[in-house]
């Protein structure tokens, strides 16, 4: 999850901070919000409600195996889940989107608004393209909630630009509570949910580790960064993606920052407990990190990160081997802004061209990725499958190859 437009609009109720593992058989599904999705790789659906401070995780893996996952291409999705829910298109925030391992079916999680309430849902496109309401209460699933919760009552602070006072979408800012970054992302690896976001003290930034099945077990380490364009440590901003890959010869965790640092966490620091310094190896400029999807490309390990400001980075994973670690006496002080001589700096791989704006970002089997994309030209937003070797819709661009004549001239 990295967009929670409208996460105030529910009243939160959660009066514990203890960690409990709920079987289906032992409580009802009180989903309060759908947020960021992951699945585990046989099929089972993780869902980060930050309403209820918790994670719920669907019995999904008897999934029909289709003879082949083809790509899904849906035009204005956006209306067509609004049609669903019996909303109109501004009343749909979508939060997330996550590709079926098995069945190459995508789910987006969306929260819809109306009456003066938000309410949760998770959309099914299958491979026809044809689109469902996902019906959640007739799956088995089990309930992991998370300690040290944030509070309900500390937002964040309105902040204007520069000697600029804050203006009326400034001073909405301030209605926004810190608990809406509590699941930022999730990843899962070798039996356990890595969980991102912010927890409840002054020292916000926190990574959880909780195995699956649910037992009622979890680690919760606090993590702070060297964020090289701040020039400073920081204890607060939450990882915002994140990926687990093999890292000098271990497993690490990476992970993506706002503006736009990356850094390494080996996962046996993350204990429970523990103040981790996450170690920064590279900085790509402002931004703010949406989505980091893994996949191979000319039998490469390859990192393809998205952002809301910027096109998206391609980072070769052997790049971040023997990386070098950046604190504050490697620049000169000050914050670094993107015309700084000093950025990017680090294995930030490259730039690559993408056709529109992606608001999330998926594999959808080996060789393709699936995105919620906002066209640039019609500003409609679109469900698009293309090669993740080159992942751009060619319908919308012309080019030198489209002209009748270059076949002739080649002749």
């Amino acid at each position: 999850m990295r967009y929670l437009k409208n996460v105030v609009l529910l009243p939160l109720t959660l009066s514990s901070c203890l960690a409990t593992a709920t079987l289906a058989n032992a409580a009802e599904l009180d989903l309060k919000f759908a947020g960021s999705l992951e699945f585990s790789d046989t099929g089972t659906l993780f869902v980060g409600d930050n309403y209820n401070g918790a994670i719920y995780a669907f019995d999904m893996t008897a999934a029909d195996v289709p003879e082949s996952i083809m790509p899904v291409n849906v035009a204005d999705i956006d209306v067509k889940i609004a049609d669903i829910l019996g909303v109109s298109p501004s009343a749909v925030a979508i939060n997330d989107l996550a590709a079926h391992p098995i069945s190459g079916e995508i789910f987006i999680s969306v929260t819809r608004i109306g009456n003066f309430e938000s309410a949760p849902a998770i959309i099914k496109i299958q491979q026809d393209g044809k689109l469902a309401l996902t019906d959640l209460g007739s799956l088995p699933f089990q309930k992991q909630s998370l300690n040290n919760f944030p509070d309900q009552d500390t937002t964040f602070r309105p902040r204007g630009v520069g000697k600029n006072p804050p203006l009326p979408r400034d001073l909405a800012k301030g209605n926004i509570k810190l608990s809406s970054l509590a699941i930022m992302d999730m990843e899962f690896y070798e039996g356990e949910l890595f969980v991102s976001g912010v927890a409840y003290d002054n020292f916000l930034s926190s990574l959880r580790r909780i195995p699956y099945p649910f037992n009622g077990e979890q680690s919760a380490a606090s993590v702070e960064i060297y964020h090289l364009s701040h020039d400073q440590y920081e204890t607060r901003a939450p990882i915002r993606a994140m990926s687990i890959q093999d890292i000098d010869g271990k497993p690490q965790l990476i992970a993506a920052y706002t503006c736009s640092p990356i850094a390494l966490i080996a996962l046996d620091e993350i204990v429970d407990g523990e103040k981790i310094t996450a170690r920064a190896i590279s900085d790509y400029g402002n931004g703010q990190p949406l989505d980091m999807v893994s996949y191979s490309m000319q039998g490469q390990e390859m990192l393809f990160i998205t952002n809301n400001s910027r096109s998206p980075q391609v980072i070769p994973v052997d790049s971040m081997n023997n990386a070098k670690v950046y604190t504050e006496a490697d620049l000169p002080r000050g914050g670094q802004m993107d015309m700084s001589p000093q950025m990017p700096i680090g294995p930030v791989g490259k730039t690559v061209m993408f056709d529109g704006m992606s608001l999330h970002i998926d594999a959808l089997g080996e060789n393709l990725f699936v995105s919620l994309t906002r066209d640039m030209y019609s500003g409609s937003l679109n469900m698009d499958s293309n090669p993740s070797m080159f992942p751009n819709r060619f319908y919308n661009l012309v080019a030198e190859y489209d002209f009748p004549q270059y076949y002739e001239d080649k002749k």
